[in-house]
């Protein structure tokens, strides 16, 4: 059965559960959010997932670390992930975590159609492995012996016998794949970059462990002797959330998918998982949206460093929809880029405080001050639409464009009251100049519905009321 038109479906990378979130998978499911959110104002049947994964070497050496069993670590953690749909005001469909037990049955028919397809088999292992990836690395991935990503943890070496997944098997479908969809990954840039990785050639991967040195992970069918590697597992949940195998009609209906990932993803997303499901004969994902890195005053974020932002920490300080809009404003699916709280201080005041907020109460002040005198409505035309610059920028997934957008309404919306000056005016032209602010402000609001969820319904439903009241400030003085 045809995908219908009228579904779409998105999903988050699924952290592991061995930290607690951080400010770079906030922005990616607050970006996740905020396309859901549109979508489904543009009338779509949505299902936005995410989740926790939770098995593999790392998590298992974690629990050990803290003397407890592995579910109750990973039952804490993913609590802690589970919190961000309050804290962030997130409206996501799906919570999936890799230790239910329907995602187990998946992630075994999965591997069982990739065996009956000739594509895993069984060899001797040896290899450099960094735990902190879960990753195997080759001498090039290294940097002075250590992997870039992690460089304090050392370099394992593993020697053992596994099953592999047959990758190099799929060299020309994966290059056939990105030229047949020139936008299949977000940035261009990092289209070429797993272009270039796959030209150079494919190494099968090692897709299990010896559950008598690493048991925490899903049982390979048929051999008790081994357990999953964590990634081929975990990728699965792209498609077991949405009930397959059992739930042939739900998948067909929503997959193909929309995946948000960050740049260290960018191997798994869009080409091991691209290849496994070419090797089960299902279909690959729509898209993939790739973002850079978050540093912090130009440093990479690190505990020994106490630079790490936690979104509690943004929330506390600028609230819920500040916070989602600072974080989209930092740039989406495209290059790093580097944070300071004086920064994000800056853009609070003057975007939201002394922008959006300002706007807003002056507006209404002067709305009530007039109403108090005369009989005249303000209530805003019904009817909305998105504006065709702002829904290209939307379905183009250039979020932080879209949201420029939004401010630059803001802007201009000052501007008009500075050039008209109502507080001038008498009667009939005061009238009209405050009847086209109100106008102006229901329209920003419109915009930023996807964004700014809260403050949008209530901009929205105050300048809608009959009589319009003076505003308590919608977003306060920051403490100094």
């Amino acid at each position: 059965m045809p995908k219908s038109q009228n579904t779409f479906y998105i999903t988050t990378t699924l952290p592991y559960v061995n930290a607690e979130p951080h400010i770079g998978f906030a922005l990616e499911i607050v970006e996740a959010d905020v396309i859901a959110r549109y979508q489904r104002l543009m009338k779509k049947e949505v299902i936005f997932n995410t989740g926790t994964d939770e098995h593999g070497l790392k998590i298992y050496r974690k629990a050990l670390e803290k003397g407890v069993d592995p579910q109750a670590y990973c039952d804490e953690y993913a609590a802690k992930f589970s919190e961000l749909k309050s804290l962030l005001n997130l409206s996501y469909d799906h919570f999936i975590r890799t230790t239910d037990p329907k995602h187990k049955a998946a992630a075994q028919e999965f591997w069982n159609r990739c065996l009956q397809n000739g594509h895993i088999y069984k060899k001797n292992y040896q290899v450099k492995y960094c735990v902190g990836c879960e990753l195997e690395k080759t001498e090039s991935d290294l940097v002075n012996g250590k992997c870039p990503l992690h460089p304090n943890l050392e370099i394992e070496l593993i020697d053992e016998e596994n099953y592999f997944f047959k990758f190099s098997a799929f060299q020309d479908q994966l290059l056939k794949l990105y030229k047949d969809n020139p936008d299949f990954v977000k940035p261009p840039t990092k289209l070429k970059e797993i272009q270039s990785f796959v030209q150079n050639g494919l190494e099968d991967f090692s897709i299990s462990r010896l559950k008598s040195k690493m048991p925490w992970g899903v049982a390979v069918p048929h051999d008790p002797d081994h357990v999953m590697y964590v990634w081929f597992d975990a990728l699965v949940n792209y498609i077991s959330t949405l009930g397959w195998p059992n739930d042939i009609e739900n998948f067909e209906k929503f997959w193909p998918v929309i995946q948000l990932a960050g740049k260290d993803n960018l191997r798994q997303q869009s080409a091991m998982w691209q290849a496994m499901l070419f090797s089960a004969g299902l279909p690959n994902s729509k898209q993939i949206l790739i973002n850079g890195f978050i540093s912090v005053d130009g440093q990479k974020m690190s505990k020994s460093l106490g630079n790490v932002i936690s979104p509690k920490e943004l929330v506390d300080r600028y609230g819920i929809d500040a916070t989602r809009y600072l974080l989209v404003g930092l740039g989406s699916f495209g290059e790093d880029m580097d944070v300071s709280k004086k920064r994000l201080d800056a853009q609070y005041t003057a975007d939201l405080s002394n922008g959006l907020g300002n706007l807003c109460s002056r507006v209404a002040k002067m709305c009530e001050k007039l109403q108090a005198n005369t009989d005249v409505s303000f209530s805003p035309a019904k009817g909305r639409s998105f504006p065709s610059a702002f829904t290209k920028k939307m379905n183009n997934f250039n979020l932080s464009t879209a949201l420029r957008q939004v401010t630059q309404a803001i802007s201009d919306a000052d501007q008009y009251l500075s050039d008209q000056k109502p507080w001038q005016k008498i009667g009939e032209a005061q009238i009209s100049i405050l009847q086209s602010a109100v106008e102006k402000i229901t329209e920003i609001a419109w915009l930023l519905q996807p964004f700014m969820p809260q403050t949008a319904a209530h901009i929205l439903k105050h300048f809608s009321e009959p009589k319009i009241t003076s505003m308590q400030p919608l977003f306060p003085r920051l403490p100094e």
